[in-house]
């Protein structure tokens, strides 16, 4: 598996989230332009795909954040949230896991959709908000044993991760999403 090359003073072993803006290279990777890509990565790997483009929901259950996950979205740790995890494959290869929090306060009128989503990009919904605002990425990186990912994923790496709070009606969602080896290897 190819390994990227971003050098970065962000221990893995911190498990915290930073700016993306703290990321630096040693020497060129493109993975840095999708860490910190504003856009929507769905609609980013989409194009990448050329349009072998699939969602599978891993889980979806209702539970509680981790409390990185509550401070973002500015919750209460114990509140009730709807957490779902997704593998975004490309050219029928995982390559992004993405794990959402929707706050049940979030999940009211239009938002109220979002928990019926199925194999459907939550991407792709939420930038054709017109009155959508995002706050600015965060970047981590994830060892090979790190406790946040799940399980299912295959690792024998670190990984790279991004994340972000969205707001639609005022009204907040966390999306993390994580790059996998099978898309770094498109990057080369």
């Amino acid at each position: 598996m190819p390994r990227d090359n971003l050098q970065a003073d962000i221990p893995t072993t911190a498990r915290q989230w930073f700016p993306a803006t703290a990321l630096t290279l040693q020497q060129h990777s493109p993975l840095l332009a999708w860490l910190q890509n504003p856009g929507s990565l769905t609609a980013a790997l989409q194009h990448h795909s050329r349009g072998e483009f699939a969602v599978t929901v891993l889980a979806q259950y209702w539970g509680r954040a981790d409390f990185s996950e509550a401070k973002a979205l500015n919750i209460n740790p114990r509140a009730e949230v709807l957490i779902r995890e997704v593998i975004l494959s490309g050219r029928g290869q995982p390559w992004v896991w993405a794990r959402s929090i929707l706050p049940r306060s979030s999940l009211t009128g239009s938002l109220r959709k979002l928990s019926k989503l199925d194999n459907q990009p939550l991407g792709g919904w939420l930038f054709k908000q017109p009155n959508l605002k995002r706050d600015p990425l965060q970047i981590s990186r994830f060892a090979p044993n790190d406790s946040r990912l799940t399980a299912s994923i295959t690792r024998d790496q670190d990984l790279w991760g991004r994340r972000s709070v969205f707001y639609v009606d005022q009204k907040p969602i966390l999306v993390a999403e994580v790059f996998l080896p099978e898309f770094l290897s498109t990057l080369t």
